[in-house]
């Protein structure tokens, strides 16, 4: 982003009570000799005091425009004839120049929510996802003059950066030691704030927090994507299995070697340790098969 041609810095104002009192009591005074004009004789006078009361009530009213009321969580942005003078932070009645223009902006904290968009992730395949973006407006200057409306500019910039991250990773990554969009959130959601703060930092916007709201697979691919995701469990799950198998199967050997129980020659032990695995491999009770002969017959 090109470098910002105007920062914030805090205007000149002072106290709008006492601005105010000063006004009323002009504008008083302006009544006054306005009245007292209009009781004289003498055309002069009259004339004189009736003119220095309209001029006097003028001053009085264009001093008065100059008061502005500040509410907690907004801020004014002074303009003098198209120049930036400042802006106002402090909340309360304040006084200004009465000639320049001062222009409301939030200062609160907003949220931003994306709709629900459709990309493709890096391995091509469509996911659908969307974000909430917490931010607020950081410099009054910048969110004025650098971007033509800040509130849009954050929206669009929102959305690009969702984007492009959705398309620089994965949904699921087929290396364990790849990023992916799922299976990395916290990870993610950390670049995804390092590039929304890249985009929006010249409307002087502060990104306070932004998260993940939706996630999926596309509709056309969901079922399709499902299935892969239940085989791959399934496949976890049996290996899991098969490591747990073969250390039973090795405790067994070892304690009927330790212990003496019974003399295995390397056939025996083939055979126990088939029917062993099966036995703890297989999704089903065992049926135990009596044999009334030896091995060898």
């Amino acid at each position: 982003m090109p470098a910002p041609r105007v920062n914030e810095f805090a205007a000149h104002n002072i106290a709008g009570g006492l601005a105010l009192l000063l006004g009323l009591v002009g504008l008083a005074a302006a009544v006054g000799l306005v009245v007292l004009g209009a009781g004289l004789d003498s055309d002069g006078a009259k004339i004189t005091l009736i003119i220095v009361g309209v001029v006097l009530a003028f001053l009085a009213l264009l001093a008065m425009a100059g008061l502005n009321m500040v509410a907690p969580g907004e801020a004014r942005v002074v303009q003098l004839f198209g120049r930036y003078r400042g802006t106002i932070r402090t909340d309360g009645l304040r006084w200004v120049n009465p000639l320049t223009s001062r222009t409301k902006i939030s200062t609160r904290v907003r949220n931003h929510e994306t709709a629900v968009l459709k990309v493709n992730d890096a391995y091509g395949n469509p996911i659908e996802l969307a974000a909430v973006v917490v931010w607020k407006v950081e410099d009054t200057a910048m969110a004025s003059f650098e971007v033509d409306d800040f509130l849009e500019f954050v929206a669009t910039q929102t959305e690009a950066a969702v984007r492009h991250i959705a398309i620089e990773y994965p949904y699921d990554a087929h290396d364990e030691a790849g990023l992916s969009l799922r299976g990395n959130a916290e990870e993610i959601t950390e670049k995804l704030a390092v590039e929304l703060h890249a985009r929006v930092e010249a409307a002087g916007v502060h990104i306070i927090e932004s998260r993940f709201t939706h996630l999926a697979y596309a509709p056309e691919i969901a079922s399709a994507m499902l299935q892969r995701q239940q085989a791959g469990a399934i496949v976890a799950a049996r290996r899991q299995i098969v490591d747990g198998a073969v250390g039973m199967v090795e405790t067994a050997l070892a304690r009927l070697s330790e212990q003496d129980i019974v003399q295995l020659d390397e056939e025996r032990k083939a055979a126990m340790v088939s029917n062993l695995l099966v036995v703890l491999c297989g999704d089903r009770a065992a049926q135990p098969v009596v044999n009334t002969g030896t091995l060898y017959q």
